[in-house]
């Protein structure tokens, strides 16, 4: 059976992509297991942008792994370390900056985020982050009774504020290469909309 053509994004798509970009940050934000890293280190591939991965940064700078610093520090020392490293990321662009989980809830990183960056939402379903999740040992917020529950509790939390992100993506069982194509797209339709409207 012949296989389905993946009609991947041009490279004019691409320049465009990056023109728009400027000196700004295509900041990828969602829940665990949504994707970040993977189609976040393809996508600065295709862009040939650097990629960087917030929470490999908040280990290297604490000297220790998130479950560590959770740990022996607790989550709410985590966040705000958290916040002054992506803050501190920001000011690197252009490049591809993959996000914890939680680091989109604050406030001011959702701001910095809207000034100096892009931020394009991973969106994956109950079903598809619960498989992913559970082949992983090193997510803190599930380490749990119940970690369906907590899943469920953050996806109604986290959600609407997820939505505020420039561009949405659904984050679904496809190759890299069909998620990054759609992530190119979007951002093309995003900037696009952004300059119609520019007076």
């Amino acid at each position: 059976m012949p296989q389905p053509l993946v009609h991947s994004a041009s490279r004019t798509d691409e320049a465009a992509v990056l023109d728009a970009l400027g000196h700004r940050s295509l900041v990828l934000v969602g829940m665990m297991g949504a994707g970040k890293s993977s189609v976040g280190r393809k996508l600065a591939a295709r862009l040939a942008l650097p990629f960087v991965d917030a929470d490999t940064e908040i280990e290297t700078a604490a000297g220790m792994t998130i479950p560590e610093i959770f740990e022996t520090r607790g989550e709410p020392e985590f966040r705000s370390g958290e916040a002054r490293v992506i803050a501190r990321l920001l000011d690197g662009g252009p490049q591809v900056l993959a996000t914890g989980g939680g680091a989109y809830m604050n406030a001011g990183t959702r701001e910095l985020i809207g000034r100096k960056g892009v931020s394009v939402w991973l969106k994956a379903d109950f079903d598809i982050l619960l498989r992913r999740i559970r082949r992983r040992t090193d997510r803190p917020l599930m380490r749990n009774a119940d970690p369906e529950g907590t899943l469920k509790k953050l996806i109604e939390e986290r959600y609407p504020v997820y939505a505020q992100a420039d561009v949405t993506i659904e984050s679904r069982d496809v190759s890299h290469e069909i998620m990054v194509n759609e992530v190119v797209r979007a951002l093309l339709a995003h900037f696009s909309a952004r300059e119609s409207v520019t007076p």
